[in-house]
């Protein structure tokens, strides 16, 4: 078989609750308990695979690891050693997002990794099995579209939201999520689940959204060029200006694509070293 050239997207949280830490003696103890609707986007890092002997991992746009310690290849290894297979995959990520952005770059690069090698070597696998191994965010990746995500990630049900169109700004800070968590666990600042029905009106309404991210108090705290790149999307004529997972990615939502684009160039412009993408939720 030839080469697959696999679409890794990014993904937005469009609210962030934390319920508060699962107790001990249930499953996931220790973990954070969510309540989150995650976006697909029509922006993302792309992935080549193709067969090989041996599993091999290239890396270009950024500086990582490409062992084990990389997700892409112990996703790649997982997959392989479930299917019982000795062949191999030479792999070549193409990385567009930036790093530790709360954009779930690195768990939508695992996930479309073990998508592209089950089309590359089918097998009866359980990629859901797998993808939870490898992180909270990696199963979303497996469903196309938005979702209302529970538990410690592994409650997924798919739901249907009206087009969304927005500007993403990250100003160059990397954030760990542990530190995001951490922060949040030191104030117990947790939240209360989303209202999914209200957050779906106001986009068909074309209103400002009512939803939260229980992560961001603890970032602007300690970041201020998050709390910046809040303001200047709002200052672009963007509404509902939201941090992104666990930063510093942060969003506002337009009116249109074209109007995404247009904020998006001149935010640009205004904040050369930032990265900054007009993007629209996938199929919209």
């Amino acid at each position: 078989m030839t080469a697959l050239s696999v679409f890794a997207p990014a993904k937005i949280n469009l609210g962030l609750s934390v319920l508060g830490v699962v107790p001990a003696g249930q499953p996931h103890a220790g973990y954070h308990a969510l309540h989150t609707l995650m976006l697909p986007l029509d922006v993302g890092d792309t992935l080549e695979v193709r067969p090989a002997d041996t599993l091999r991992l290239e890396v270009r746009g950024a500086d990582l690891p490409t062992d084990s310690r990389n997700l892409v290849y112990r996703a790649a290894q997982a997959y392989l050693d479930a299917a019982g297979l000795e062949a191999g995959a030479e792999i070549v990520l193409h990385k567009s997002l930036p790093l530790a952005s709360g954009l779930g770059g690195g768990s939508s690069d695992a996930a479309s990794t073990l998508l592209a090698l089950r089309g590359l070597y089918p097998a009866e696998v359980d990629l859901h099995f797998l993808a939870a191994q490898l992180g909270a965010d990696v199963p979303f990746f497996l469903t196309p579209g938005a979702a209302l995500v529970q538990g410690t990630g592994e409650q997924i049900t798919p739901i249907d939201l009206p087009p969304v169109h927005l500007v993403l700004l990250n100003p160059g800070t990397a954030i760990s999520a542990a530190d995001a968590y951490r922060w949040l666990d030191e104030t117990g600042g947790f939240t209360p689940p989303l209202d999914v029905e209200a957050i779906r009106a106001a986009l068909e309404g074309g209103q400002p959204l009512p939803y939260l991210n229980a992560l961001q108090a603890g970032v602007l705290a300690r970041q201020p060029e998050v709390a910046a790149a809040l303001g200047a999307l709002e200052a672009a004529g963007l509404h509902s200006p939201l941090m992104s997972g666990s930063g510093s990615t942060c969003f506002a939502l337009a009116r249109s694509r074209e109007q995404a684009e247009a904020a998006a160039r001149s935010l640009q412009a205004e904040h050369p070293d930032s990265w900054v993408r007009a993007a629209s939720l996938v199929g919209a």
